[in-house]
């Protein structure tokens, strides 16, 4: 039996959305940029796409620019605006919780002539928003704040964010990184106020390689790359047009009947989290049990219904990892963009996670699909490993004596 419990990672492309992109790739190969039939043909599915993001997002086609997935959404995004905006100021300012694709961006800025600052969060991964308000100064020309943390799932209170920022810095541009946030809380970026939000499409069961950059109209952002003029010449190449279709037919999938799903998945995740503080030496990281998946102006207890990360005492995270891999049950040590790194996460760090849990915890993470008996089986094997695992360290072994 196979338990895939890393969608925060990546997610199974719908069997739909397979059969969909490979249907375009064989009868509709034309180049969207051609004036012939088959130009037409493959136009015909990139406006698909423009429309069902927008309908969706509850935004103008044209404010939307297709990407090859979050990295470079987030990239685009980040140097694109800081750079358009360098005359009115270079201070950009971000959260201490923020992906590697925001993160080192903003390190590439500061290489570039911009200053930064680092926002704190409490235990719980909220940000700071007295910090945040000290934060801002008449040079900020850029925010860029994470909707929906990847690692501990924790909802940040954009709504107020924005409010502060716009108070403080009217013409600084927000971005919010939406990767973990799409398909998994309802949000219109236009209405949150904010100006620009990053999509990746293998997060809601799209190919990999397939993103979204909504950028406010008016918004300036300079290109990263240069090229035929595609794409109002801001993202310029030609498009991936089997690879466009196919994330908005996952979006289309994943959206319909949206509430509920997400009102399921909570479910879930509380009957996970519920019995896995049953185990002894367990830790939630974050310690959010409920979830308001409305972005609400107090989020007391706002977490992603997605998303669920656990410390193990006295056991190494990746001991567990293969341990679990061995049984079918694939979870992730932490964020798999930085998994191959030794590197401490910077997100339980800024928590202020004890020690001995950071390098022992792990993400469980679902879909729409996930099922409690799935969870249960998983609970069940935490129960019969653990203990035996613990025979084994150090930890485990003292306390025996």
């Amino acid at each position: 039996m196979e338990i895939y419990l890393d969608n925060a990672a990546t997610t199974r492309p719908y069997e739909e959305v397979i059969d969909f992109q490979d249907r375009i790739m064989r009868e509709c190969y034309g180049n969207p940029s051609s004036l012939h039939g088959k130009g037409f043909e493959a136009e015909k599915y990139i406006r698909y796409a423009q429309k069902t993001f927008a309908d969706i997002l509850k935004v103008e086609e044209k404010e939307l620019l297709f990407t090859s997935g979050g990295t470079e959404s987030n990239n685009m995004a980040i140097i694109g605006c800081a750079e358009a905006a360098s005359r009115r100021g270079n201070h950009i300012v971000t959260t201490a919780l923020e992906h590697p694709s925001v993160y080192n961006p903003v390190r590439f800025l500061e290489n570039h002539g911009f200053t930064s600052d680092t926002v704190s969060s409490d235990e719980k991964g909220r940000l700071d928003l007295e910090a945040l308000a000290a934060a801002l100064t008449p040079d900020t020309v850029l925010v860029s704040i994470m909707g929906v943390n990847n690692e501990i799932g924790t909802v940040q209170p954009l709504a107020d964010a924005v409010r502060i920022i716009r108070e403080k810095c009217p013409e600084a541009v927000i971005h919010v990184d939406g990767i973990q946030t799409f398909a998994k809380i309802p949000v219109q970026p236009k209405k949150l106020g904010i100006d620009a939000f990053s999509v990746s499409g293998h997060k809601f069961h799209a190919p990999k390689g397939t993103g979204l950059l909504w950028v406010r109209d008016g918004i300036r952002m300079n290109p990263l790359l240069f090229g035929g003029g595609q794409q109002r010449d801001m993202r310029p190449g030609t498009q991936n047009v089997p690879g466009i279709a196919a994330m908005a037919k996952a979006a289309e999938i994943e959206n319909a009947d949206l509430p509920e799903k997400i009102q399921k998945m909570y479910a879930l995740r509380e009957y996970f989290i519920g019995e896995a503080l049953k185990i002894e030496g367990v830790r939630l990281n974050g310690g959010l049990r409920a979830g308001d998946f409305t972005l609400s102006e107090d989020p007391e207890e706002c977490a992603a219904p997605h998303v669920v990360s656990l410390g193990f005492e006295d056991i190494k995270s990746e001991v567990l990892l293969h341990a679990l891999s061995d049984r079918g049950i694939y979870v992730s040590g932490g964020s798999a963009c930085s998994s191959n790194h030794p590197n401490v996460s910077r997100t339980l760090k800024a928590i202020s996670v004890p020690n001995e849990y950071i390098k022992s915890t792990l993400r469980f993470s679902f879909s729409y699909d996930t099922t409690q008996e799935e969870l249960k089986t998983c609970i069940e094997a935490l129960n019969e490993m653990l203990p035996v695992l613990r025979r084994y360290t150090e930890g485990g072994r003292k306390k025996r004596r």
